[in-house]
């Protein structure tokens, strides 16, 4: 496996600045948080608990002197620096499978080598024999549909998805009962049974219902993940007496609720009081979150973060979140002029969303995103709001890299990775705020009313036909689009950042101007190179075995490049020299508005459109077609992956309770840093 690239997340300055009560409120969210991590590890793979104990248990048995160690067990250092960078790589993804991409990573080290290691601990030794084999099977090679090749978490015994009948009377008892999926896995027992394991500190198991067709058993098993859940909420307990407003009371008093019982109403009751609470002194996020990992695209990761504000990046962010409502009528599906109605696709009024940019004490997931916009319910995101939040200390990380400059003309890469951060900051922030703040979908209520005249229904812009698709009764998006909801979702994120990153209103909030260092020109420019780029990188999440993408963003990216490679007439050039291995993509600079800008408007007006009125099946066949991927883009993908940038992992601090203060403790950005910070979290 490649080095890991090593980043800190410096938070010592930000929490400084809090006062002793926001302190105590951040520890105890802290230790919240970082519980979570079992539940993660749980839903990545049946080893991923072990190797993280085997981990642990190796760095206590030699209390972080892996020098001594390798002297005492006989090994090459240089071994143990390979499993260090593994251990490392591992912690920062919560799992032994990349956060992006979902691909298995294994040490470079062999059995015998970490036979060595652990010869004297009998702890580590015990737990080396349990998971020796899978961590250094190269298969599963994937998360995905359970199969030789991929498996899941969320799916467990045999054969679980392969009754595809089954599976849809599971979902369909689900949604007449109004068990949420978000926070549960689906086990299949035997031939006869399915347990929809929910989490929640209460155990029980009623029976939902028998399919009569087959005499198939359906059990809500609740208790998954109990003893995480039940750490998670004696923590939030602890910080409730410490908290700054009513509303994070209450909100906290929900989410344990939530936890409890296994009621996601609860939590979503949580998150409309959370939507409300603006700028508070200590941000934080708990919950079953993001469905990327999952095959069906309905179950959530478990994600813990908190974070503090920055108060001059937020101002920023601010003002552009107070013009917001005028910018959405750039997009195009939105009718009318700044004082009009935005037609049938879009809010009538799009409420400026509290928008942060923090610095992150705990990001406790698969992957740490530079921004992300919350919460993923449709329907409390147009009644009641979401939040956008830039993690900036992340972002740092960001700003000192320049993934696949290779595939960069030599002549521009030192311009290239001098602007690459300047336009990828602004595509980052139009995504959270515009990409997946706005639109307005069509649906039906349980007592049949339409939020659209039925009588005179919206004109389809694609087809200049009224409408025939919407979301029925107690249908949500990822219901309705399951596996391509998440990328569809990205992407059309993506295209909206994209498509606005060269108006000059914009760009002149974040202090772009014609005598600015770098020129709205530069960024325009720079971020269709860039799409270009990431386009490319994106193939190395495809897997050619399976023919399946990894990754959500990774699948959209390729997507608009496929689009703009066929519709911008010419913008873009991809030089392929496969006897000296080298991809470069090109873009023609004096093109890149008039060819560039209404391709991408092309596309992100027909995925607003499908997501808009529950058109899955029109949209299968674009989204499909576009991400497919070809003999040629094969051929780019064996260059793209032999040239693979280094995955990143990040050295998160902690914070300790001495006497009544907080103490925060940082650590280096190197393998040895990130082990050393898991051991102190003293995870249970």
């Amino acid at each position: 496996m490649p080095t890991p690239q090593i980043y800190q997340l410096s938070i010592s300055p930000a929490f400084a600045s809090l006062s002793a009560q926001e302190k105590l409120y951040a520890h105890h969210l802290a230790k919240a948080a970082w519980n979570s991590t079992r539940i993660i590890l749980r839903q990545v793979s049946p080893e991923a608990t072990g190797i993280f104990d085997f981990i642990i248990s190796l760095y206590r048995s030699c209390d972080g002197n892996w020098e001594q160690l390798a002297a005492e067990s006989g090994v090459d250092i240089q071994d143990v620096e390979r499993f260090l960078d593994y251990a490392a790589t591992f912690l920062s993804n919560v799992g032994n499978y990349y956060g992006s991409g979902d691909q298995k990573f294994t040490p470079d080290v062999t059995g015998g080598c970490l036979e060595k290691l652990a010869g004297g601990s009998s702890s580590a030794r015990k737990l080396l024999e349990e998971v020796k084999g899978p961590m250094l099977d190269a298969l599963p090679q994937g998360l995905g549909r359970p199969g030789p090749l991929t498996q899941s978490a969320y799916y467990l015994g045999a054969d679980c998805l392969d009754s595809a009948e089954d599976v849809a009377v599971v979902a369909r008892v689900m949604e007449e009962q109004s068990i949420l999926p978000e926070n549960t896995r689906l086990r299949r027992i035997g031939a006869d049974c399915y347990d929809i394991m929910q989490a929640s500190i209460t155990e029980g198991k009623p029976l939902l219902q028998t399919h009569d067709s087959n005499g198939t058993k359906i059990y809500l098993a609740k208790g998954d993940h109990k003893n995480e859940l039940s750490h998670i909420c004696d923590c939030l307990q602890a910080a409730i007496p410490h908290a700054s407003s009513p509303a994070q009371t209450e909100m906290l008093q929900k989410i344990i609720d939530s936890f409890q019982t296994g009621d996601l109403e609860a939590y979503r009751a949580s998150q409309r009081i959370w939507v409300k609470d603006k700028a508070p002194p200590v941000e934080s996020v708990f919950g079953f979150v993001e469905p990327y990992r999952d095959p069906l695209g309905v179950r959530a990761e478990f994600e813990g973060i908190v974070g503090i504000p920055d108060p001059g990046e937020t101002r920023i962010l601010n003002n552009l979140a107070s013009r917001a409502n005028t910018l959405v009528y750039k997009l195009p599906w939105v009718d009318g002029d700044e004082d009009g109605a935005k037609g049938p696709f879009e809010k009538e009024l799009f409420e400026p969303p509290d928008f942060s940019s923090i610095h992150s004490l705990v990001y406790c997931s698969s992957i740490i995103f530079p921004g992300i916009n919350l919460p993923n319910y449709n329907d409390i995101r147009q009644e009641t709001g979401y939040k956008n939040i830039i993690f900036s200390n992340r972002m740092i990380a960001e700003s000192n890299r320049a993934r696949g400059i290779h595939m960069v003309d030599e002549q521009e890469q030192s311009t290239f990775k001098n602007h690459r951060f300047h336009a990828y900051y602004i595509w980052v922030v139009l995504h959270e705020i515009l990409g997946h703040g706005t639109g307005k979908f069509l649906t039906e209520s349980s007592d049949g009313s339409l939020n659209f005249d039925q009588n005179q229904p919206p004109v389809d812009p694609l087809t200049g036909n009224p409408v025939n698709s919407w979301y029925r009764p107690g249908q949500t998006w990822t219901g309705v689009f399951n596996d391509l909801a998440t990328t569809v979702d990205e992407c059309r994120a993506e295209l909206v950042g994209a498509y606005l990153i060269d108006d000059l209103d914009i760009l002149r909030i974040f202090g772009y101007t014609a005598q600015s260092e770098v020129t709205p020109d530069d960024i325009a420019y720079n971020m269709y190179l860039q799409l270009g780029v990431d386009g490319l990188r994106g193939l190395e999440n495809y897997d050619p075995t399976t023919k399946k993408w990894g990754q959500a963003h990774s699948r959209a990216h390729f997507s608009m490049l496929r689009h703009l490679l066929r519709d911008s007439d010419g913008l873009y050039t991809v030089l392929c020299d496969m006897e000296n291995t080298k991809l470069t993509v090109k873009v023609d600079r004096s093109r890149v508005i008039s060819h560039g800008k209404p391709s991408l408007g092309r596309m992100l007006l027909k995925l607003h459109i499908y997501r808009c009125t529950a058109d899955i099946s029109n949209c299968r066949l674009f989204y499909e077609d576009l991400s497919h991927v070809d003999e040629e883009a094969l051929r780019w993908r064996d260059i793209v992956v032999s040239k693979k940038d280094p995955p990143l992992a990040f050295s998160q601090a902690n914070t300790f309770l001495e006497g009544g203060d907080v103490k925060l403790k940082e650590y280096a950005p190197t393998a040895r840093g990130i082990i050393q910070s898991w051991a102190e979290r003293e995870i249970e």
